[in-house]
C-alpha cells in the first residue's frame, strides 16, 4: 500500500493487480504487473513510488523474483500503468521465504528486501542476493558508497527480512521474520551481518548484529513497518496485532488492536495524517469475516 500524489495504491499477491482506492473506498484496476506467477508467499510483494511518480513492483515471476518500473499516466479516478521496465531479475524464488518489501530511504536510494527462499546457506553468501537487505539507485545501479564494491548488497545474514522503516535522524530499521523461536527488530547499518542462519535472534556471541527487540513468532510474524514521529508502527500477521515502538527505547513497544482484526500485513501513513493498516485474512493463513480484507483507518492520538 502506496500513495502517489496523495492518491492510495494497493497491490493483490496473487492476482498481480494494482488498485486505485477513491475518496469514498471504491476501486478500480490500474493495471496488472506481468507474469505474476506466485504460489504460497510468492506473488506481487512490495511497491513503492518515487519522486516522478513512477511505480516500482517487486513480484515473483516465472523465472524467479524480480523488480520492475512503471509509468503512471492518467490523473486519479483514471490512473493507468504503463509497461514494464526490468531494473532486477532472476532473483531466487520459493514458495516461502521471498521478502520483497521494497522503500525509498531519506538518501533517495531504493532499499530492497530478499528472502533466503529457503535456501540458508545463501544468506551468508555475498555472491548471492538472497537473504539480503540491498540498496541500489532509482534506475537499479550500484551507489558507490555501497558497503562491498559492486555489489547491491547493504546487510546480510536475513531469513526473511521484511518492513523498511527509517527514523528522523536516519536510523534505519528492518523486520525479520523468523523460524521457530524469534521475530526480530533489526537496526540495519552499512554492511551488517545479522546472522542468520548460525543465529536466531539476540545471540549475544559478538561475531553478528544482534535484533533490539525479539518476539516469539506466535505473538508477532511482524510484516510492514512505517515510522511516525518518533514511533514505529509494525503490523503483525501470526500475532494479529498493531505494535509500536518508541525510537527511543527500541527495546520496548505497545500492543494495540490485539486479536481485534486478524491478520495485519501492512501499515502506512496517509497524507492526512491518519494511520493506515491492512488486514489479511484470506491468504489461506487466516479465518476471514464476510467482508474480509479490509483496509482500516485510525487516527494518532499521541498516547
Amino acid at each position: 500500500m502506496v500513495f502517489r500524489n496523495g492518491t492510495p495504491l494497493v497491490s493483490e499477491r496473487d492476482s498481480g493487480r494494482i488498485l486505485e482506492l477513491s475518496p469514498y473506498g471504491a476501486t478500480r484496476t490500474i493495471g496488472d504487473i506481468p507474469g505474476v506467477a506466485g504460489a504460497g508467499e510468492g506473488g506481487l510483494l512490495g511497491l513503492a513510488v518515487d519522486s516522478q511518480g513512477r511505480l516500482y513492483a517487486y513480484s515473483t515471476g516465472t523465472d524467479g523474483n524480480r523488480l520492475q518500473r512503471f509509468d503512471v499516466a492518467g490523473d486519479p479516478g483514471s490512473l493507468a500503468l504503463g509497461e514494464p521496465e526490468a531494473l532486477l531479475d532472476g532473483i531466487a524464488s520459493a514458495s516461502y521465504h521471498d521478502g520483497g518489501r521494497i522503500a525509498f530511504g531519506p538518501d533517495g536510494m531504493l532499499y530492497v528486501t530478499i528472502g533466503d527462499a529457503g535456501r540458508r546457506g545463501s544468506a551468508q553468501d555475498l555472491d548471492s542476493l538472497n537473504g539480503k537487505i540491498l540498496r541500489m539507485t532509482p534506475d537499479g545501479g550500484v551507489p558507490a558508497d555501497n558497503p562491498f564494491p559492486d555489489s547491491l548488497v547493504y546487510s546480510y545474514g536475513h531469513r526473511n527480512p521484511q518492513g523498511l522503516a527509517w527514523a528522523e535522524d536516519g536510523t534505519m530499521f528492518a523486520t525479520e521474520f523468523g523460524q521457530n523461536t524469534w521475530d526480530e527488530l533489526n537496526i540495519i547499518t552499512p554492511g551488517a551481518n545479522c546472522g542468520w542462519p548460525a543465529v536466531e535472534g539476540i545471540g549475544a556471541t559478538g561475531d553478528f548484529t544482534d535484533p533490539v527487540q525479539q518476539w516469539e513468532p506466535s505473538e508477532a510474524s511482524p510484516s510492514g513497518m512505517t515510522h511516525i514521529d518518533g514511533t514505529l508502527f509494525i503490523a503483525n500477521l501470526r500475532g494479529q496485532v498493531l505494535r509500536a515502538v518508541p525510537v527511543a527505547d527500541p527495546a520496548t513497544s505497545t500492543a494495540y488492536h490485539s486479536r481485534e482484526f486478524g491478520r495485519l500485513r501492512d501499515v502506512t501513513e496517509a497524507p492526512d495524517g491518519r494511520l493506515w493498516f491492512v488486514t489479511n485474512n484470506t491468504d489461506g493463513r487466516g479465518t476471514p469475516g464476510p467482508d474480509d480484507d479490509h483496509i482500516l483507518s485510525v487516527e494518532l492520538t499521541g498516547e
